[in-house]
């Protein structure tokens, strides 16, 4: 499985897309499943790893949200990321559409 890491806007499905895979063999979306019940985000983790390459938004890098429900999710979606970058053949983070290889 590919990872490809990067924020909102960074490239992440039209990189994925240039390296020939297609719509179904991508999951994206992550944060968005995080997000509603961050409390199930780990039970994502094998589904996501029957994917060719998973699209997950970046979240360390902002200012902490006040409201508690945020950081669950962001916290959530750290280690869901974690355990997929773990588990991944290859891992890349797009920087304004550059992709730099982490592993």
């Amino acid at each position: 499985m590919l990872l490809i890491i990067g924020g909102v806007g960074a490239g992440k499905r039209e990189y994925a897309l240039s390296l020939g895979f297609g719509e179904n063999e991508i999951a994206g979306g992550v944060w968005d499943a995080v997000y509603e019940n961050p409390d199930k985000a780990a039970e994502l983790l094998e589904p996501l790893c029957r994917k060719a390459a998973v699209l997950c938004e970046e979240v360390g890098s902002g200012i902490v949200p006040i409201e508690r429900h945020e950081r669950e999710a962001r916290e959530a979606m750290g280690r869901l990321t974690a355990a997929l970058a773990g588990r991944a053949e290859r891992v890349v983070r797009l920087v304004a559409g550059i992709a730099i290889t982490l592993k």
